[in-house]
């Protein structure tokens, strides 16, 4: 159908609860977006960096795909869908997070704090 996306999205409620049962969240921001709050344990590889870093995203389970609104984060998750990643859109990004109450972290910080 017109204007019907095929790449899988998962809300960002969804995320969090995958996040917090071990799943892999790659967080496709650039650096000092990643400073500000990122969620705890996800991996930061910035969307500028992804064709050159391409090789530490896992292969082997699903990758859920996130950024600040969920845009940059849709065309990670189509360019890693294309080469056979298990990628999925976190929709609404990391405004989305903090809606639903996901916890985030500052700068190199492992405790996290939850969102107001």
């Amino acid at each position: 159908m017109i204007g019907e996306s095929s790449r899988p999205e998962v809300t960002a409620r969804e995320a969090i609860d995958a996040l917090a049962a071990g799943s892999y969240v790659l967080d496709v921001r650039e650096r000092h977006e990643w400073d500000d709050a990122h969620a705890p344990g996800a991996t930061l590889i910035p969307l500028s960096e992804l064709n050159e870093r391409v090789d530490e995203v896992p292969t082997d389970r699903t990758v859920l795909v996130v950024c600040h609104s969920g845009m940059r984060s849709a065309r990670a998750t189509d360019a890693l869908r294309g080469i056979g990643v298990d990628a999925r859109n976190v929709a609404g990004g990391m405004l989305g997070w903090r809606d639903a109450g996901g916890t985030v972290v500052s700068g190199d910080d492992d405790e996290g704090r939850p969102t107001d």
